[in-house]
């Protein structure tokens, strides 16, 4: 490709390393290319609930709207920010490596996990963090916690709550893990938690074989998995849903739940399948899922119950 490759990129923190990644990996496949800062919905409003404010393609949709438009020619996105349905037009290009899959508690600064007390507040802008916490913490209250990584942990040294859920992946690629910080390794983490996705026009053959060059195929494909788990749910941010999907040896094993957003109701489901049969897990675990108690929490969620 003879011209820069223009790498919009949303202007977080994260968001900017993420895009930076991308940009040293073209550079090592011998191209050029740019950032592009462009302002998502999703860092303009920061106090309305996440769940409340229709949010699906929140973080992508001004990306996707400059990449029809021209005006960049892939972006970078945390995967499991991208609705499972993609704009028309635009496609997956690549899928990095997974980091962290996991959710942390991170305590205000000189506190211990194991000192919070029954009826702590934990704060979160995530309804399926939310659903799970209060599942197995049902004495305590939850608070919304809106803006960026930067600007969530300075919330939880100033506020009054006792303690902060984030992705351990997002704090740990730009050093700012916490030393208290606890890995939650009893919440099942979002779909596609973890994971970096690029994403290009679709009739852009150059993008597509440019970052061709760095596509991890077991993350697709596990990532995948839990995406169509989430799409056979026909869930969304606003829904309680979890899922992951590993490879272990010849089998993908995978592990999926939904919970009514209060947390009092909880199915769950693990299943796996031969490497080479997978393709179809994630349909598979939703149908079983729904089946045994799943659609009744889920006409309760839709219900507004």
């Amino acid at each position: 490709m003879d011209k820069h490759i223009r790498i919009g990129t949303r202007e977080s923190q994260l968001a900017v390393w993420q895009s930076t990644l991308v940009k040293d990996l073209l550079a090592k496949y011998g191209y050029k290319s740019e950032l592009v800062y462009i302002k998502s919905e999703g860092d303009t409003d920061l106090k309305t609930p996440l769940y409340e404010i229709g949010v699906q393609g929140i973080f992508t949709r001004a990306l996707d709207i400059a990449l029809l438009n021209g005006d960049i020619d892939i972006a970078v996105h945390s995967m499991k920010d991208v609705p499972t349905q993609m704009a028309k037009g635009v496609v997956q290009a690549a899928v990095l490596p997974r980091a962290s899959y996991k959710d942390i508690l991170v305590p205000k600064p000189g506190a211990v996990f194991s000192e919070i007390a029954d009826g702590a507040t934990i704060a979160t802008s995530s309804i399926r963090r939310q659903a799970q916490w209060l599942n197995r913490y049902p004495n305590d209250r939850i608070e919304n916690l809106r803006g960026n990584v930067n600007t969530r942990l300075r919330k939880v040294a100033e506020s009054d709550w006792n303690g902060a859920i984030f992705a351990a992946a997002g704090l740990e690629r730009i050093g700012l893990r916490p030393e208290n910080a606890v890995e939650l390794d009893w919440m099942l983490p979002a779909p596609a938690q973890g994971a970096i996705i690029v994403v290009c026009n679709e009739e852009d053959r150059d993008a597509l074989d440019a970052c061709g060059n760095f596509h991890d195929a077991d993350t697709a494909m596990c990532t995948t998995i839990e995406r169509d788990f989430l799409r056979a749910l026909l869930g969304g941010c606003s829904t309680p849903i979890s899922a992951l999907a590993r490879i272990e040896g010849e089998q993908v094993v995978f592990e999926g739940n939904i919970l009514s957003r209060d947390g009092k109701q909880k199915r769950e489901i693990q299943i796996s399948a031969p490497v080479n049969e997978a393709i179809t897990l994630g349909q598979d675990a939703a149908r079983e899922l729904l089946q045994n108690g799943g659609q009744v929490i889920l006409d309760g969620i839709r219900n507004g119950q």
